[in-house]
C-alpha cells in the first residue's frame, strides 16, 4: 500500500481529525507571517498636511497723470437742413444735374430755373408804368408853376396862395403814384429773380420732388438739401459726467476747450475726425435723467470717404488730467474701496484707494505707489497679511521671477518643503 493511499484510508476512516489538523496549519501559518511582517515594519514619520498658498495675478502699477476720457454714442446730424420752395409758379425750364439725390452743390449754384416769360412782361410793363408816372409828375409840377405864377399876377398880395390852387394834392398824389410804380417795378424785377433758384449754402441733396417740364406752384416742396460745411452730434451723456469738461454756456469757465474725436466704421474702415463741444441742450431728459452734448465736426465731406449724415458714431471727449492715478480692472477693487497690493515677501495687504471714476470694466484709482503689485485675480478666503504666490499678468512663471528678482522671490509650498525636509531625514 502506497502513501497516498495510506492517506486516503486515514481521511476516509478519520474525516473529523483530518479537518483539524488541517485548520490549526492554516492558523499557525498566517500566525508566523504577521509576526514576520511586525518585526520587519519601518518606522513612519507623522507631517501636517497644509494646502499651498493661492496663485494670484499681479499687475505692476503704473502711476502717472491720466485723462478722464468721456465717451458716448449719437448720430451725425448737418448743421443746416432746408427745404426747397418757391416763391414763384410757373414751369421747370432748366435744372441742374446737381439736382439728384445725394447730388452736390457749391454755394450760390443755380439748381431750377422757372419759365420766365410772364414775370419778363411784367417787368417791362412795370417799368412803362413808372416812366408814364414820372411824365406825370413832370407835367403836375408845371401845372402847379403856372398856378403860382397866376396867383401872383391877379394879385396875391405876398400871400401864400391856397393849396388846391398851388395844386398841392395833385402833386403829393402824383409823387406817390411814381412811388406805387416804382415799388411794383421792384416786386416784378423781385419776381423775375425768383424764377432762379440759387443754393444759399454748399450742401447736398436729400431728396428731389420734381423734374424738368413739370409746373410748380407757389409754395410747393421741391425738395430737400443739408450743408456740408459742418456736422453736428447730438450725445447723452450723464450730467455727472459734464464736470469733467468744459461745455460753453453750462459749465463754469477755467477748464477750457476739451478735444473730442469721433470714431466710425465706414466703407470697412475705421476712421476718426476731429471735433469740439460747442454747447449742451438746456433741457435735462426726464425719462434718461441725460443732457444731450453737441459736438461740432468741421467740413465731414471733405474726407474719402465721408463722415455721412445719419451714421452712428462713437464720440470720446478728454477731460481733465488727473495726477497720480492709475487705470484698473474692476476685479481689483473690492468692498470698501479696497485694493490688494503684494508686498515685497509675497503677502497681502489692505489698501484704501480714491475712485476718481468707472469707465466700463475698468476704474481710475489713486493711493498706489509706483511699482506695487496690485492683485487682479479673486480668492474666495482672503485676510490682510495672507501669503500668496503671483504671477505678473502676462508673463509665465520664469519670467515673473526673474522680472520680480530678489524682492519677487516666491517661496516653494510649503508641502513641498515638509516633503522635502522627511526626505533629508529618511536619508541621514
Amino acid at each position: 500500500m502506497t502513501i497516498i493511499d495510506k492517506i486516503r484510508h486515514f481521511t476516509e476512516t478519520r474525516p473529523r481529525l483530518a479537518q483539524a489538523v488541517f485548520t490549526a496549519g492554516v492558523i499557525l501559518t498566517g500566525l508566523l507571517l504577521f509576526l514576520v511582517l511586525i518585526a520587519t515594519r519601518s518606522d513612519i514619520k507623522r507631517s501636517r498636511a497644509t494646502l499651498p498658498p493661492p496663485l494670484v495675478s499681479v499687475v505692476p502699477a503704473d502711476v502717472g497723470p491720466r485723462t478722464v476720457l468721456i465717451t458716448g454714442e449719437g448720430t451725425v446730424k448737418p448743421l443746416r437742413e432746408i427745404n426747397l420752395v418757391p416763391q414763384v409758379s410757373g414751369k421747370i425750364v432748366h435744372m441742374s444735374p446737381a439736382m439728384a439725390d445725394g447730388g452736390s452743390f457749391q454755394k450760390g449754384e443755380t439748381l431750377l430755373r422757372i419759365d420766365p416769360t410772364d414775370y419778363e412782361l411784367t417787368v417791362k410793363s412795370a417799368e412803362a408804368r413808372v416812366k408814364d408816372l414820372e411824365s406825370a409828375l413832370l407835367l403836375t409840377i408845371e401845372e402847379a408853376e403856372v398856378a403860382l405864377e397866376e396867383w401872383k399876377l391877379s394879385g396875391g398880395n405876398g400871400e401864400e396862395p391856397p393849396p388846391l390852387v398851388a395844386k398841392k394834392p395833385q402833386l403829393e398824389a402824383a409823387r406817390a403814384n411814381l412811388e406805387a410804380g416804382k415799388a411794383d417795378l421792384e416786386k416784378a424785377k423781385l419776381n423775375l429773380d425768383r424764377t432762379t433758384l440759387r443754393t444759399p449754402f454748399e450742401g447736398r441733396i436729400i431728396q428731389k420732388n420734381v423734374d424738368i417740364g413739370q409746373f410748380v406752384a407757389l409754395g410747393q416742396q421741391l425738395g430737400s438739401m443739408y450743408s456740408v460745411e459742418a456736422a453736428e452730434i447730438a450725445v447723452p451723456l450723464p450730467h455727472e459726467d459734464l464736470e469733467w469738461f468744459y461745455v460753453p454756456g453750462f459749465t463754469p469757465d477755467g477748464i477750457g476747450e476739451s478735444a473730442v474725436t469721433i470714431y466710425a466704421n465706414i466703407a470697412g474702415r475705421d476712421l476718426t475726425w476731429p471735433g469740439r463741444v460747442m454747447r449742451a441742450e438746456g433741457v435735462l431728459d426726464e425719462r434718461t435723467r441725460m443732457v444731450n452734448v453737441v459736438v461740432r465736426v468741421e467740413r465731414p465731406y471733405d474726407s474719402v470717404p465721408p463722415l455721412a449724415m445719419g451714421f452712428f458714431v462713437t464720440v470720446e471727449i478728454e477731460g481733465v488730467e488727473v495726477p497720480d492715478a492709475l487705470w484698473l480692472p474692476r476685479s481689483a477693487v473690492h468692498e470698501e474701496d479696497i485694493a490688494w497690493i503684494v508686498d515685497g515677501e509675497s503677502r497681502i495687504r489692505f489698501r484704501p484707494v480714491g475712485i476718481v471714476r468707472y469707465d466700463g470694466d475698468r476704474v481710475l484709482v489713486t493711493g498706489i505707489e509706483a511699482g506695487e503689485l496690485v492683485a487682479t485675480s479673486p480668492i474666495k478666503i482672503v485676510t490682510d497679511g495672507i501669503k500668496v504666490n503671483y504671477q505678473i499678468a502676462g508673463r509665465s512663471a520664469g519670467e515673473t521671477k526673474k522680472a520680480a528678482g530678489p524682492a519677487g522671490r516666491q517661496e516653494a509650498p510649503a508641502s513641498e518643503r515638509d516633503s522635502g525636509e522627511a526626505s533629508k531625514a529618511r536619508s541621514e
